[in-house]
């Protein structure tokens, strides 16, 4: 029986590949991250929606990653900045690498030769951890390091956000997850706070497709 680990975040892209696992996979349970993020209410969110889907969830306590390193994803008094050329300083150093490597200890555990994250290469805000080639990378590494046969898959790698919209709108799954996913910086839910760069990439992702879904 095929089975399948989600890292999952309750945000937009990490649930629509949980909806796509559900359809894919015979059994699919995720795997949450606390690290001491900006707003700890997208884990509420995520528990939420894994219930609404009676999908297993692993919460795994991460906060080292606070200790190590400062950004605006984990200090409220930093403020979110995004400049042209430059990597935002939302970027978690380390955040991608070690969350797919414990969830691939997870997965080995439950009998899970999957791993599914929600990572884009397309729009991926200048992020080096969500790279197709890091993912190859790491997923040779953790094979060599564990002696398995897990695959890393990355359904968003070369989705833009229009197209991972029209994705969920497929699943009929577009309504759902716009109001119940949690992606904005500030923990607003749904459209979000409408200012962040997250807020700002999701809502104008959604209006394109919606465009081009009218147009058709």
């Amino acid at each position: 029986m095929e089975k399948a680990v989600v890292v999952f975040s309750g945000g937009q892209d990490s649930t629509t590949c949980l909806l796509w696992a559900l359809e894919e996979f015979a059994e699919v349970e995720t795997v949450t991250f606390l690290y001491g993020q900006r707003h700890e209410l997208e884990v509420d969110y995520a528990k939420k929606i894994a219930n609404n889907f009676g999908v297993k969830q692993k919460i795994i306590q991460m906060d080292l990653l606070n200790q190590l390193t400062e950004n605006a994803l984990t200090r409220k008094d930093i403020e979110i900045e995004e400049a042209e050329g430059e990597i935002p300083n939302t970027f978690v150093e380390g955040r991608n690498h070690i969350f797919l490597s414990f969830a691939a200890i997870y997965a080995k555990t439950v009998g899970a030769n999957h791993i599914i994250t929600g990572v884009s290469e397309t729009e991926f805000s200048g992020y080096p951890d969500c790279r197709d080639e890091f993912i190859q990378s790491l997923n040779n590494t953790l094979n060599l390091a564990m002696d398995s046969s897990l695959k890393l898959i990355t359904p968003l790698m070369w989705k833009n956000k229009a197209e991972v919209w029209k994705m969920a709108d497929q699943m009929g799954q577009l309504e759902y997850i716009n109001e119940n996913t949690l992606t904005c910086y500030n923990g607003v839910v749904g459209t979000g706070c409408e200012k962040c760069p997250a807020c700002q990439l999701r809502n104008e992702g959604l209006q394109t497709y919606l465009r081009e879904r009218n147009d058709v």
